[in-house]
């Protein structure tokens, strides 16, 4: 399990970097997206991976530690509100200018006069 667990956070890790490469806004919010839950998943994971066990500590042998699941459930919604904040700022440069481009390419007027 713990090697299906890895592998996943690599995938979403690798994905999310290539995704943020790219020079179109919304491939960049999909990439800082998946980048965060490539994150949270390595935080949960974490904890130990236990199945079945109780998130608290009692009397059992075998608990699952709750720290990590507090981190990720904070994480998700810093996350959530971050999303919104970037589709906002990219929805918003996209309506000035009419194009979703990251660069900013060079104009004729821009270039140095040296």
């Amino acid at each position: 399990m713990e090697v299906l667990v890895a592998s996943a956070i690599g995938i979403m890790t690798a994905a999310g970097l290539y995704l943020v490469m790219r020079l179109r806004t919304f491939p960049v919010i999909l990439g800082i997206s998946l980048l965060t839950y490539a994150v949270n998943v390595f935080l949960f994971a974490s904890g130990r991976l236990t199945v079945g066990a109780p998130p608290i500590l009692t009397d059992a042998e075998v608990y699952a530690d709750p720290l990590p699941q507090a981190l990720v459930l904070t994480a998700i919604v810093i996350s959530f509100g971050m999303t919104a904040v970037v589709v906002m700022i990219s929805l918003g440069a996209y309506l000035g200018s009419n194009d979703d481009r990251v660069n900013d390419p060079k104009s004729d007027e821009t270039e140095d006069v040296t």
